[in-house]
């Protein structure tokens, strides 16, 4: 993880994003999520899309379901459907839009 007063950028960000995130890497065995903060009047609300993760463990999927909708919005609970042995959605503290799906086994 790196902040922007650790970047070049540090001259080019306002005085009070300093400590604002300008790159972060989430390393997962399955997967790689990079991110980073908006610097103050760029943030747009997230809209016209959808993260999904995919998972086989069906607790990963609840621990995950649950810390995602800590402060959150839960559009639809995870839960057991036709496809799937956990399938919920939801948005984050942060609005961003989120499909937890555990697949049921072939």
């Amino acid at each position: 993880m790196m902040t922007y007063e650790d970047t070049p950028m540090d001259l080019q960000t306002p005085s009070d994003s300093g400590k604002k995130i300008s790159h972060a890497t989430f390393a997962h065995p399955d997967f790689t999520l990079y991110g980073s903060d908006a610097l103050p009047g760029r943030y747009q609300k997230p809209q016209g899309f959808a993260l999904q993760v995919n998972l086989s463990d069906p607790l990963e999927a609840e621990r995950i379901f649950k810390a995602l909708a800590e402060n959150g919005t839960v559009q639809m609970p995870l839960q057991e459907t036709f496809w799937a042995l956990r399938f919920g959605v939801l948005a984050d503290q942060f609005g961003v839009p989120w499909l937890i799906n555990c697949e049921k086994p072939a």
